[in-house]
Formats: C-alpha cells, sequence, structure tokens
C-alpha cells in the first residue's frame, strides 16, 4: 500500500498564534519540530500496518517547513512552492489512501487560524457553500481515485471533515478557544493518537473518495476591489461585486488553479496594480 500525506501547520498541536506559522515568527522553529514530530507519527504509523511507501507533500506556505533531517527515513517528502496541484502536488493514482494532516478550519468558521488558502481572502465558496481546504483538496484526491483516510487538526475542521469524507478517521488534536487560541493535546499525546489512526487507516481502510460532480463553481471574495479587478482578467472569470470573483470548473486541478492566481492577488494587494502602471 502506498500512502500520501499531505501536512500543513495551524492545525498541529501546540500551534495556535500567528508567529509560529510565519517564517521568522520567534514560535516557529518550535512550530517546525512539533509539524515534523506529527509528520513522523502518521509515517511510522503506516509502515507499522504494512505500508510500502510514503510520501510527504510540506503543504504549509512556502512549503519547506519541514525538519528534513529530523524526518523518517523511509519517507519520501515533497517540498517548495509555487509547484502543481499545491497542497495534493505529486498525488496519482498509484496511491492507496491520503492522509491530511495539520488541517484547519475554512475562511469564516470559528476555527485556530481559519482560512481558505489565503488569509487574505474573505471567503471562499464552492457551489454555494462555504468551502476548506480539506474539501477542495479531498476532490483533488477523488480525481484520481485517493480517498481520504485520515485528517487531524482542531474541533472545527474535524467536524467538518467527518460529514464530507466517507470512512475518514480524524483526530482532534485541540479545540478552538479563538482564532489565535486553543485549548490542545500535548505534543506527545496528538502524536500517539496520529500514529494511531494512520496505522488503523492502512490496516482496514474503509475510506472511500469524495463524491465528484462538475461543473465546480468557486467563488473568492478579495480583499479589495483592485484585487477582484486583476481577478477578472481572466478568462471565463466572472466579477460579481467590489470584491467577488466566480469561475466555474469542470476539474478540481483548474479549480485549484484559479484559487492559487487569486491567492497571489490578494496577498500583493495594491501592489499587484503597480506592474500596470509603470507600462503605462
Amino acid at each position: 500500500m502506498r500512502v500520501y500525506i499531505s501536512i500543513d501547520m495551524e492545525g498541529v498541536a501546540g500551534v495556535a498564534t500567528l508567529d509560529q506559522v510565519v517564517r521568522g515568527g520567534h514560535g516557529y522553529l518550535r512550530a517546525q519540530h512539533l509539524m515534523t514530530a506529527e509528520a513522523n507519527a502518521a509515517v511510522s504509523g503506516a509502515f507499522a500496518a504494512g505500508a510500502d511507501a510514503v510520501t510527504i507533500n510540506d503543504s504549509h506556505g512556502t512549503m519547506d517547513n519541514l525538519l528534513h533531517e529530523e524526518l523518517d527515513p523511509r519517507a519520501r517528502l515533497v517540498f517548495g512552492a509555487p509547484k502543481l496541484d499545491c497542497m495534493c502536488a505529486g498525488i496519482s493514482g498509484e496511491f492507496d489512501v491520503a492522509m491530511f494532516l495539520g488541517y484547519h478550519a475554512p475562511a469564516g468558521a470559528d476555527g485556530v487560524l481559519a482560512h481558505t488558502y489565503s488569509s487574505h481572502f474573505v471567503g471562499v465558496r464552492l457551489n454555494g457553500a462555504m468551502t476548506s481546504e480539506a474539501e477542495l483538496n479531498g476532490l483533488q484526491a477523488a480525481a484520481v481515485g485517493v480517498p481520504v483516510g485520515v485528517l487531524t487538526g482542531d474541533n472545527v475542521i474535524c467536524e467538518i471533515a467527518a460529514a464530507q469524507f466517507p470512512g475518514i478517521r480524524t483526530v482532534t488534536v485541540k479545540t478552538a478557544v479563538g482564532h489565535f487560541a486553543a485549548d490542545s493535546l500535548s505534543p506527545a499525546a496528538a502524536c500517539e493518537r496520529i500514529r494511531n489512526a494512520a496505522f488503523e487507516s492502512v490496516s482496514d481502510g474503509g475510506a472511500a473518495p469524495v463524491s465528484l460532480q462538475a461543473p465546480l463553481v468557486l467563488e473568492i471574495d478579495m480583499p479589495t476591489p483592485v484585487a477582484a479587478e486583476l481577478g477578472a482578467l481572466m478568462p471565463t472569470i466572472e466579477r460579481l461585486s467590489s470584491f467577488t470573483l466566480r469561475g466555474t470548473f469542470e476539474t478540481p486541478r483548474d479549480a485549484l488553479g484559479f484559487v492559487m492566481l487569486c491567492s497571489e492577488l490578494a496577498s500583493s494587494g495594491l501592489r499587484a496594480k503597480l506592474p500596470l502602471l509603470n507600462r503605462v
């Protein structure tokens, strides 16, 4: 059995503050260690259950957060950004199960460090309903026939995922107290539960890919009208209001590409307009 792991940072036990998830913050190095430990816990559980191979995709921010020298040597690591398919880079039909570790609640939910791909997005909706990175990445996995067997994070995203993914095992490593506050398990306790969930997922399966039905209609609320103006320059993209863009897609990969481009525009804000002004 081949296992694919996508690991984010905001949903890791012991992580709740902005300085922990931003490179250069005084808590970032500690968060790297915590993130790496949870990755290793899943790898250990997967191999103990008989997995043949495990690939980890570093899926947070610049996507080079995991401490390579501390990773279980049996696992392969995909890292760096940008990369095609982003948080699901490298996934294919060769994998039997995916695990989403350190995931967080979507923009608009009351979870720890809640957002959807970009903290600059005010909201992201799929077919009219609030959507999460877990849901969009789960669709990406489903497109190649891979089920999501394990998801870890705070209580909010675990509750959402349990309702969306058939047969998934969720591990709640912390309870949201506020956007930047949590009631968390100790790292050791969290890793033990993650290892057990990975072991059980590989041992007996039970997960199934989420239902994938096209078209996928995505709406993104951008942080500024300028960002929305620039986003509307993309072919087939509609501008619904001063801040909101809408795109209709047949595949999760195309939908994710729209999200990634909007993320770049949102993070650049007004600066995104400067290159255009310089051409005048």
